[in-house]
């Protein structure tokens, strides 16, 4: 008898996979209510001006003429028909965007996005970005493994030092150190020999704020290794998961979700290490990377040599064909021909001078683009909804952006917000308690989310707090997420507000916690049109 999909066995127990994950890619397309969808990875976020204009004509001419940005800096497009595929990845291919198809959808890449731009962090890892990518792509499986086997969920972390991306809860995390060299370091597991498994957002907290420890019972493994060597050995350490994840039998897609019998060790990485000729110092006391830092923030970013560079945030992660095409002309112009996504949802433009960065912020501003530090846009975030989930109860980005408006304006006091609301005290409804819902059961790309161990939202779609929120409680007002059931896909971790749909104009807004299912506090029934006063009012800001 077949296992099915997911089997979540009772208290802490890793989950056992009977699949593969549903992650889609360039060559596996998935149906959503709005035509097919189509991720496409591209590693660390770096696209040449060329490549974006391809990316920008296949959202054009196969899909709806938008491009998703994800939380790892990938593209979708979306309203794609069905019978596309070949022509789409045949596009891809030309573009270098498909180097290998048996690679397509492990080419999981984030990568400290202002890297070399601003004289800060250790190491420019734009290097380790493409020798990382061609060693996925073409490693020998006699030393790597078959790296095809890694599961679409799988990430690596590139971080320059500067502690932004090693926040984010990768599988594998480098981390630029100042003698030239890297911190390799592998997840903890979360799951426990004794079966107490810990929360699995509580771990990922935990995990991104500590050291060589982490938030489950097994230690992480941390090494330190040469800069020239650090991508060989991030590809090493994922081929030691694989490794582990067969010997577990539970098909495991992310290190956390290994028993901790099976747990990837300091031993196990630097043994693959040696084998391969590389010398690997275990650091069991390594401190994490410099003091976290946020992420870009909207605006000009001064850079050495007279050089600058724009970052924008790009509202809710979606930017129309015309802001597109807007973004790769002005990359094209640069002198580094290229534009980076970052894992917050936004783009930076390198290589400007000046006086072309300052002509570059008015036009992308002009054009719906945030390129100012306290747009009311920042830390606000929405699942996909309506028209393109079949689940969700409302077009929430519309009532998203609405709310954002009327912050604009002014017009969201908490009176009007509050007045002839509905408070209910406790938990909001859940619905099918206990019912387990499978990967397939929804497009990855409209946010789904699997409950338990190890499970969780589709890692696209998961963002962090976002530019301008901070790293920490009371640095800035607390994120906001907007969603259409009760799924709430893609909401971030840590404190966040909690705005959910409960009709086609109707939202119950809370304050929910790190590692907790139940708000903080009574939440409050609002209409649509009252949201951006109830939000206000939650986050702190009135």
């Amino acid at each position: 008898m077949s296992l099915p999909p997911t089997t979540t066995p009772s208290g802490g127990e890793p989950p056992i996979r009977g699949r593969d994950d549903a992650c889609p890619g360039a060559l596996r397309l998935h149906p959503a209510d709005d035509g097919s969808l189509a991720r496409i990875r591209v590693p660390g976020g770096l696209l040449t001006a060329r490549q974006a204009a391809v990316v920008g004509r296949v959202a054009e001419e196969l899909g709806d003429g938008r491009l998703d940005i994800t939380s790892r800096g990938n593209l979708q497009v979306r309203g794609l028909e069905a019978g596309c595929g070949a022509e789409l990845a045949a596009r891809l291919r030309t573009a270098g965007l498909l180097p290998s198809d048996r690679h397509d959808r492990v080419r999981n890449v984030v990568a400290s996005p202002l890297s070399g731009l601003d004289g800060e962090g250790y190491a420019d890892v734009t290097g380790w970005v493409r020798e990382l990518d061609a060693v996925l792509c073409g490693g020998t499986p006699a030393e790597h493994g078959e790296l095809s086997g890694l599961s679409g969920r799988f990430l690596f972390a590139l971080d320059d030092g500067r502690g932004d991306v090693a926040t984010l809860g990768a599988d594998v995390t480098l981390i630029a150190t100042p003698d030239g060299g890297a911190l390799l370091r592998m997840a903890a597991t979360a799951c426990r020999a004794d079966g107490a498994g810990a929360d699995r957002r509580v771990v990922a907290d935990d995990v991104a704020q500590r050291g060589a420890g982490g938030g489950g019972d097994t230690p992480r493994a941390v090494l330190w290794v040469r800069g020239g060597d650090a991508p060989r050995a991030a590809a090493l350490a994922a081929a030691e998961f694989l490794t582990r994840a067969r010997e577990s039998g539970t098909r495991a897609w992310r290190v956390r979700e290994l028993p901790a019998q099976h747990a990837v060790t300091t031993e196990g990485v630097a043994a693959r290490l040696a084998a391969a000729g590389i010398d690997a110092v275990p650091q069991p006391d390594a401190p994490g990377p410099q003091t976290p830092q946020p992420p870009p923030a909207p605006g000009l970013v001064t850079g050495p040599e007279g050089r600058h560079a724009v970052s924008v945030a790009v509202p809710l992660g979606r930017a129309d064909a015309d802001q597109w095409r807007l973004l790769t002309a002005l990359a094209s112009r640069s002198g580094a021909d290229e534009l980076r996504m970052t894992p917050w949802r936004g783009v930076v433009l390198p290589g400007l001078s000046p006086d072309d960065a300052r002509d570059a912020c008015s036009a992308l501003s002009e054009a719906g683009l945030v390129t100012a530090p306290d747009s009311p846009w920042l830390g606000v975030g929405a699942c996909t909804g309506r028209p393109g989930c079949a689940k969700s109860l409302a077009d929430v980005r519309a009532d998203t952006a609405r709310m954002v408006a009327d912050t604009e304006r002014g017009a969201g006091g908490t009176a009007r917000g509050a007045t002839g609301a509905k408070r209910r005290a406790g938990s909001t409804a859940r619905g099918a308690a206990g019912a387990e819902r499978v990967a397939g059961d929804t497009a990855p790309g409209d946010d789904r989310n699997e409950p338990g161990p190890g499970t969780g939202p589709d890692p696209e779609l998961v963002p962090g707090p976002g530019p301008g929120t901070g790293p920490g409680p009371g640095t800035a007002p607390l994120p906001v997420y907007v969603s259409g059931c009760e799924r709430r896909c893609g909401h971030p971790g840590g404190r966040w507000v909690d705005a959910l749909a409960t009709g086609d104009a109707g939202y119950r807004v809370a304050v929910r916690g790190a590692g907790r299912d139940t708000p903080e506090a009574d939440s409050v029934d609002v209409t649509a049109e009252q949201l951006a006063g109830a939000v206000a009012a939650a986050r702190g800001t009135t």
